[in-house]
């Protein structure tokens, strides 16, 4: 777009766009640039006092030759008036200085950070016009990213294509402004304001630049507006916008993600017409997407066609191959292309090496796998998290757990940081597979490198520790999760109260569901099970019965498995009266009897009578 002066065009446009839409926004820009009352007693003041004299004073201190002291004079020659300075003031001081970007710009920056004056749209549009017009296009993006995302009053609605161009009348101006504006939009995410931007500049009969396009168009490709991508293109060649290789190749893009692979080539030959001969990037595009489809002998032959047409494949063009050929279990087939990809001179990335160690680790051939990261060390690659993750799956899916963790030590020696996904993983798995000590030398390892365990490493440890009957360690862990104030979970108290019970300490047990209950987890059934068939376990029937009762009261636990243990146990030496009366205190307190309560019921009524048989008979003889 070529540059336009402060003539009369901008007035035209401006009356021609006011006219045929809304003023509303361009009246409220007026509103808020309003000129202040001006009081006629500041007359009799010294021209250096003046309120009214403020503007030139300010312009004429920012026109000295000496830039370094102009903050400073600033400062101190208009301490006294800096109250009097507003939005219109700042307006008229910017409008002064536009032949002077320079100065505009130092004025502006020293009312925003010196002063903590906020401008408003107004002075915004102006000096990104001044910006704009003087080619300091970097820090004119700045400005209108920082106008976009101003918070402005949420009943006052303004639209900045409009501020820009109300203001273009007083100031030298650069259609170009109206792109740059629609390519802030589009950074910022704002798609819809930059595309209401690019309908206001046609309305207007500016031609947009096929940069701005661009960037508008890959923001609407990244959000997932297809159609909108097909309905700017339209547009595009209706205003007669000339589209450039980044537009082909961003619509190659739109063609894959449309689901549209089919019609590449014709796309392809569209290209073509038009005097555009697809590239590299158009290829690998194309590539990618057929290899996420997993059309293979489509990506295949597309990079056959590369090397008809004259475009060499690059490392991106063989590792999309790689990739592709990994995912559907063609890992033999990938390390051809690997080879074939060196020999051709180029250098494999770590993405190369990374794709197709993962295919091997998919295809549980460990070996391999580890061959090639002492290859890609060896060629000054260091693996990264992404290579260790996949290394450590892989032996964990051969249930080779003892070689990933020797693999994480190599690969810390080699000076790859172990991330705590990893360090969890392995924890979690040795715990599960019962190596409790092996996952301890890794707790330690983890801790070493910074990281702290969370509480499913704890549960799974603890919970591994008490399946294998080693207690001082699981109460060790337990011990230091409280050192770390990590309160130990439900799943933690459970499985150590259980195996308290097991090994005939069941006082213990019920200690430690006194702590529980203090950190606020209340007992479920299990642990009352747990609780009541180590009493019964020791003999201690009448501790078995009161903390059955106990846990009734207070937690509402009526658990028919808990009280039929206790109902076998006094089944084999209670009289019949004192088991009838366990029974009917069970039954008030709300205890729900099964077929095995009856089956204990009846068994101690037969021991009752048949010892009071064997008495009689004893007091007979």
């Amino acid at each position: 777009m070529n540059r336009i002066n402060c003539s009369s065009i901008p007035r035209q446009i401006v009356s021609c766009y006011t006219t045929k839409s809304s003023s509303s926004s361009l009246q409220n820009l007026t509103f808020l640039d309003s000129k202040p009352s001006i009081n006629p007693l500041y007359s009799f003041l010294p021209q250096t006092q003046n309120p009214n004299n403020l503007v030139n004073l300010i312009c004429s201190i920012l026109k000295q030759n000496n830039p370094q002291n102009t903050l400073i004079n600033l400062n101190d020659s208009l301490h006294h008036l800096i109250p009097h300075l507003g939005t219109h003031e700042i307006s008229k001081v910017l409008l002064r200085c536009q032949c002077e970007s320079n100065s505009a710009l130092t004025f502006f920056n020293w009312v925003k950070f010196d002063l903590g004056i906020i401008p408003n749209v107004y002075n915004y549009c102006i000096i990104v016009h001044i910006l704009v017009w003087s080619k300091n296009f970097q820090k004119g993006m700045e400005f209108l990213c920082e106008l976009i995302n101003l918070e402005m009053d949420k009943t006052q609605k303004i639209d900045f294509f409009d501020g820009l161009v109300s203001c273009s009348d007083k100031c030298n101006w650069d259609p170009v402004v109206f792109d740059m504006l629609m390519k802030a939009y589009a950074k910022n995410g704002r798609i819809r304001e930059g595309f209401r931007v690019f309908r206001k500049m046609v309305k207007m009969g500016f031609v947009p630049n096929v940069l701005g396009f661009n960037c508008l168009l890959n923001s609407l490709l990244k959000s997932g507006r297809i159609d909108k991508c097909w309905e700017l293109y339209k547009e595009m060649w209706r205003i007669g916008v000339n589209p450039n290789t980044c537009t082909f190749n961003i619509f190659t893009n739109v063609l894959c993600k449309d689901r549209s692979i089919d019609k590449v080539n014709e796309f392809l030959e569209k290209m073509e017409e038009e005097g555009f001969v697809p590239d590299l990037v158009t290829y690998n595009t194309l590539i990618g997407s057929y290899c996420r489809q997993r059309r293979l002998d489509d990506a295949f032959y597309m990079y056959k066609i590369m090397y008809r047409r004259g475009v060499v494949p690059d490392v991106v063009t063989y590792t999309t191959l790689i990739n592709g050929l990994c995912k559907i279990g063609k890992v033999k087939e990938a390390h051809e292309v690997f080879h074939r990809m060196v020999h051709r001179g180029l250098a494999p990335d770590l993405v190369s090496y990374n794709s197709l160690i993962h295919g091997y680790c998919k295809d549980g051939r460990m070996k391999e796998s580890r061959r090639l990261v002492h290859e890609m060390v060896g060629n000054g690659i260091l693996p990264d998290n992404f290579t260790c993750k996949v290394l450590v799956e892989g032996y964990g899916r051969s249930r080779q757990w003892y070689s990933g963790l020797n693999m994480v030590v190599e690969l810390k020696r080699f000076g790859v940081t172990i991330s705590s996904d990893i360090y969890k993983y392995l924890i979690v798995s040795l715990s599960r597979e019962n190596h409790p000590f092996a996952a301890v030398k890794l707790v330690d390892k983890m801790l070493e490198d910074g990281y702290e365990p969370d509480e499913e490493i704890y549960d799974n440890l603890i919970k591994s520790f008490c399946d294998n009957g080693y207690l001082e360690e699981a109460l060790q862990y337990k011990g230091k999760m409280l050192e770390r104030n990590s309160i130990p979970s439900f799943d933690i108290y459970r499985n150590l109260i259980s195996l308290l019970c097991r090994l005939s300490r069941c006082l213990e047990g019920e200690t430690l569901m006194t702590e529980m209950v203090s950190y606020g987890l209340k007992p479920d059934h299990n642990i009352c099970r747990a609780l009541i068939f180590g009493y019964c376990k020791e003999k201690n029937i009448d501790k078995a019965e009161a903390l059955l009762v106990s846990l009734a009261v207070e937690y509402q636990l009526y658990d028919t498995d808990s009280y039929n243990l206790v109902l076998e146990a006094r089944s084999e030496h209670s009289s019949s009266i004192q088991l009838m009366e366990l029974h009917d205190k069970m039954l008030k307190l709300g205890f729900a009897p099964n077929v095995l309560t009856c089956k204990y019921v009846i068994r101690g009524l037969q021991n009752a009578m048949e010892k009071t048989r064997l008495k009689a008979s004893i007091d007979i003889s």
